[in-house]
C-alpha cells in the first residue's frame, strides 16, 4: 500500500529519517510515555498494562500526555511489543517490575500450532481506533508505530519471561534450528501484519525493536536473525513510511543489522554517531543516541553531553533521541529542558 501523494510538506521527522534537509534536529524519547510522568501514573493505577494498551482513550491520552508536557516532535504510540501475541489468544501478562510473563512457554514443535496468522481488524481493533484518535488530537506531529522483531518475541515466547542472556531461546536455535526459524517467521508475519494496520490507521514512520538481539554473536545473528529480518522490512517497505531498526547493546551487529533494510538506525549510548556514520556510510539515518543517566545528572551536565552529542553527530539524517529508554527516575522537566535545548542549538537561521 503506497499512501497518496500530498504537496503539504512531510513533518520533520518524516524529512530527518529520510535524510532530507530540515529546519532544526528533531527529538522524540523511546519509552516517552508513561514511567516518569506522574499524569501517566495517575491514570494508569488499578489498571493492568496490557488492558491499558487496549482501551483506545486511555491509549490515545497516555501516548499525547509527553507530546503536550515535553513538545517533542513526534508521539509514539502507547502499546507493548507483546500486544499482538496476546491479540493472537497467547497467555501474556506484563507483570510490574518484571515485564511479559508467557502462562506456557513454548518448548517443542507443538506449541507453534498456537501461533495463528494476526488478523489486527479482528484481534486488536482497539489499536486502530486509538491510532484515529491520537493523530487528530496531534495535527501536523506525527505518530511512529512499533513492533516486536522476530528474535526479540521468540526470547519472550521461550524464556517465558525478560532474561539477560536469552540461554533458552539460544539454545533452542542451536539445537533445533528449523524449529527456531519457523517460529521466528511466524513471529515476523504478525509483525507484518500489526505494522500494515498500524500505518492504514495513521502512523508515519514504524520501528521495529530487536532488544535482546545483542546477546547474539554477529555469525548467529546473520545466519538465524538477519533472513527473517531482511523480509520483514522488505514486506513493509511499499508501506512508504520510514522504517528504523532498534537493538540495545549491539553495537557489535551494527553492520549485519543495517543489512536487514532499514531507512534509519537507533544506535544506542555505547557507539559513538560519528563511529556509526563511519561504519554504515551515508545510506541509512542515525537515531539516538543520549546516555539515559545524563538527564539524572542536572543541567550543567545535561547541556554540556547534549552539545557534545550534537557535535559529533551527522548533520543531514539524525534523529535525536537517548540511547535507550526514559528512565522512571528521570525528572520530566529534564526532558522538557533537553527537547528545548536540541532545538536551540540545531535551529537553522534562514
Amino acid at each position: 500500500m503506497n499512501r497518496p501523494e500530498t504537496t503539504d510538506p512531510a513533518p520533520l521527522l518524516v524529512r530527518a529519517l529520510r535524510r532530507e534537509e530540515v529546519e532544526r534536529k528533531p527529538v522524540w524519547f523511546m519509552r516517552q510515555a508513561g514511567r516518569s510522568l506522574p499524569e501517566y501514573r495517575e491514570l494508569r493505577e488499578g489498571i493492568p498494562m496490557l488492558e491499558m494498551c487496549r482501551t483506545p482513550d486511555l491509549c490515545a491520552e497516555v501516548t499525547l500526555q509527553p507530546v503536550r508536557r515535553h513538545g517533542v516532535d513526534a508521539g509514539i504510540l502507547f502499546s507493548d511489543i507483546v500486544t499482538p501475541l496476546e491479540g493472537v489468544g497467547i497467555d501474556v501478562e506484563i507483570k510490574s517490575g518484571v515485564g511479559p510473563v508467557i502462562a506456557e512457554p513454548f518448548r517443542r514443535a507443538s506449541d507453534l500450532e498456537r501461533l495463528r496468522p494476526l488478523e489486527p481488524d479482528a484481534d486488536l481493533p482497539e489499536v486502530a481506533e486509538a491510532i484515529r484518535i491520537i493523530t487528530a488530537e496531534l495535527g501536523e506531529t506525527p505518530l511512529i508505530g512499533f513492533a516486536g522483531a522476530p528474535f526479540t518475541l521468540a526470547s519472550y515466547l521461550v524464556e517465558g519471561r525478560p532474561s539477560k542472556s536469552q540461554e533458552l531461546a539460544r539454545a533452542m536455535q542451536l539445537e533445533e534450528p528449523a524449529l527456531f526459524r519457523d517460529l521466528l517467521e511466524r513471529l515476523a508475519d504478525i509483525a507484518i501484519a500489526s505494522l500494515k494496520a498500524q500505518v492504514e490507521a495513521g502512523v508515519q514512520a514504524v520501528q521495529v525493536f530487536d532488544s535482546w538481539a545483542g546477546s547474539l554473536s554477529e555469525a548467529t545473528y546473520r545466519e538465524a536473525v538477519l533472513p527473517v529480518s531482511r523480509r520483514l522490512f522488505a514486506e513493509i517497505e511499499e508501506l512508504g513510511v520510514p522504517r528504523i531498526h532498534f537493538a540495545v547493546n549491539a553495537g557489535h551487529l551494527m553492520e549485519a543489522m543495517a543489512e536487514a533494510g532499514s531507512d534509519a538506525m537507533g544506535v544506542d549510548w555505547r557507539t559513538p554517531l560519528s563511529e556509526a556514520r563511519q561504519r554504515l556510510g551515508e545510506g541509512v539515518a542515525l537515531q539516538g543516541n543520549l546516555d539515559p543517566t545524563v538527564p539524572l545528572a542536572g543541567s550543567e551536565v545535561l547541556e554540556r553531553e547534549t552539545r557534545a552529542l550534537l557535535a559529533a553527530a551527522p548533520e543531514r539524517g539524525h534523529v535525536f533521541n537517548l540511547g535507550h529508554g526514559v528512565l522512571p527516575s528521570t525528572d520530566p522537566a529534564m526532558l522538557t529542558e533537553l527537547v528545548g535545548l536540541v532545538h536551540d542549538i540545531t535551529e537553522k537561521q534562514s
